[in-house]
């Protein structure tokens, strides 16, 4: 009996010994959850050693729930507003403050050196409180579209985190006061090696400082900036000589001058914001080197476009717009065989910025699936589309892990709809696909398109769908499949409705209802935005629905413009 309980308690601690050393190297979050299952003992062990958590909706659990479950944490990424936010279609105070998870931060997780914000609201006083209390570690600050704050927030990480290497700004909505944030990094930090401010209306900028950074931060690799004149920029090039990464500047002075201009010899990443068909040819001594191009805010037509891009065989990553047009396309297939990421966003038909070629359709895109077969993302705005052109994704892009389409109203007739058996065949042959999104038009897909998505989408953990079935037939052979979907709640999973219109208080959502789910309403709203001619005018926003699992309870910072609802509160009436 005694020699039994020996081994017994042998193996177990062998079987520490065991995960202690195998832990650290799972890295995988749904591996972790799985291992933290086996037994309670597995389970403190994953609490203790876990060192990166992302939580998808900040209202899934509590700051001190986060603490006491991993309270060794080193990187953290918290996300606020659902992605419709994105596109101001969630109201700009739905929610999503970062303070009480700051306040949690500085007083407990002394381990943590990396802090990613995503679509979240941020104060001045939660920068100066975690400058002051985590500055000493903090190596990452990341606020990605977030909002609320100010350049004297920023002042504080400048000042206090001499220890940053990544600090990210970028499409954040902000308060510029001074440049002062600036100076005060410069003076301060000698490790930074990501500067990003980009897509933001941070304009005070003293070159200077800029010049500063590059000569006392040696390992300096990435720095995107605004609109600042390139021709400035000549000495920061010169000192910034390890940078790999550029994106931002403007060109307002005549196209000879930009002949002085000399990149970094480091330079494989860039992006051209402003430049025209006239300064193009600063890049070509460059351009064999480039692995990424972002041409999204460049001023090119189709025919620039095939002329950069033949000069870029080691392109790895393209960001477009669909001025590229089909012929840019096929210049890209044919010139760019390691081509593993492509996103065209759709340009602006109404600021001239597009030309008769300027157009993607089923043509592009049968062209790229043969021409890059390495693609494991693609995101494209398309003005026409084919079931055989999907069908040609589904053959020959295997390593297709992110696909998104957006079907756009530019053309009165599509040439072939519905689109059943093209989205069948290219989620059976793509088997790598982990997120979907699919936003067509009406009659874009039947009931039993939508049913094959649901069959043919066992790996998919993220998916977007719009103008797609017919009835709640569709959507219930739809709901049949999708079993990663179906189980990442435990990620942070919410559901996102636009349209919503059956009752204005909501109270036929109440079938919803379960345990963990909070439901939230937000009705229709008028909403003024400005037009492409910079008019403000007022456009109706539908009702959304929004809901998700939580293990915090009913939120409690509800502004006017959400409707929770509550179950209790409709019983017997």
């Amino acid at each position: 009996m005694e020699d039994r309980d020996v081994r017994r308690m042998t193996t177990t601690r062998l079987s520490d010994v065991v995960l202690d050393c195998v832990m650290p190297y799972i890295h995988d979050p749904k591996d972790r959850d799985a291992v933290s299952q086996v037994c309670r003992r597995w389970y403190e062990l994953d609490s203790l050693t876990r060192k990166h958590v992302t939580i998808a909706l900040c209202y899934t659990t509590t700051p001190d729930r986060l603490r006491l479950r991993f309270p060794h944490l080193e990187s953290l990424k918290l996300k606020g507003k659902p992605r419709a936010a994105m596109f101001n279609l969630i109201p700009e105070d739905w929610g999503g403050f970062v303070t009480p998870w700051v306040k949690e931060i500085s007083q407990y997780f002394d381990c943590l050196k990396s802090l990613h914000f995503r679509r979240m609201i941020v104060t001045d006083s939660d920068l100066q409180v975690l400058a002051r209390s985590r500055g000493h570690v903090l190596q990452a600050l990341k606020l990605d579209k977030c909002s609320g704050f100010s350049t004297d927030g920023l002042y504080y990480i400048g000042r206090f985190c001499r220890n940053l290497r990544i600090l990210f700004l970028e499409e954040s909505s902000l308060v510029e006061n001074d440049g002062d944030w600036l100076h005060e990094l410069a003076l301060n930090n000698t490790v930074l090696e990501t500067l990003n401010f980009y897509l933001t209306d941070i304009a005070n900028v003293r070159i200077q400082d800029l010049e500063l950074i590059a000569r006392n931060c040696p390992n300096l690799v990435s720095v995107k900036i605004t609109d600042c004149e390139i021709l400035d920029l000549v000495n920061f090039f010169r000192y910034a000589s390890t940078l790999e990464e550029f994106c931002g500047g403007s060109y307002n002075e005549e196209s000879e001058k930009y002949s002085a201009i000399s990149l970094p010899a480091k330079l494989s990443r860039l992006g051209l914001t402003y430049i025209t068909k006239n300064e193009m040819p600063i890049v070509f001594p460059y351009a064999a080197l480039l692995k990424k191009l972002d041409l999204l805010y460049a001023m090119l037509d189709t025919e620039d476009h095939c002329t950069l891009i033949q000069r870029c065989p080691n392109l790895e990553v393209l960001e477009s717009r669909n001025v590229i047009g089909d012929r840019g396309l096929e210049v890209l297939a044919r010139c760019c065989r390691r081509l593993k990421r492509l996103r065209i966003e759709r340009g602006d038909d109404d600021q001239g910025m597009e030309d008769e070629e300027g157009v993607v359709s089923q043509r592009g895109l049968i062209a790229l699936s043969h021409g890059c077969p390495e693609l494991e993302y693609l995101a494209v705005y398309v003005s026409d589309i084919t079931n055989a052109s999907l069908e040609h994704i589904g053959t020959h892009l295997k390593n297709l892990c992110d696909f998104r389409l957006v079907l756009l109203d530019r053309e009165e007739k599509i040439t072939d709809l519905p689109l059943d058996n093209g989205v069948r065949a290219l989620l059976r042959g793509c088997d790598k696909l982990r997120r979907f999104a699919l936003y067509l038009r009406p009659g874009g897909l039947t009931d039993v398109g939508l049913g094959y998505i649901g069959q043919y989408s066992p790996n998919v953990r993220w998916m977007l769908l719009g103008y797609v079935g017919e009835t709640d037939a569709g959507l219930l052979e739809f709901s049949k499949g999708c079993p990663q979907s179906s189980e990442t709640r435990n990620e942070g999973m919410y559901l996102w409705v636009q349209g919503y219109g059956a009752s204005p208080s909501g109270r036929d959502l109440l079938a919803m209802a379960r345990p963990y789910w909070n439901i939230e309403l937000i009705p229709s709203r008028r909403v003024v935005v400005n037009n492409h001619l910079e008019e403000p005018v007022v456009v109706e926003h539908p009702a959304h629905i929004l809901a998700y699992y939580s293990l915090a309870g009913p939120r409690t910072d509800f502004p006017d413009t959400v409707i929770p609802l509550d179950p209790a509160a409709y019983v017997d009436t």
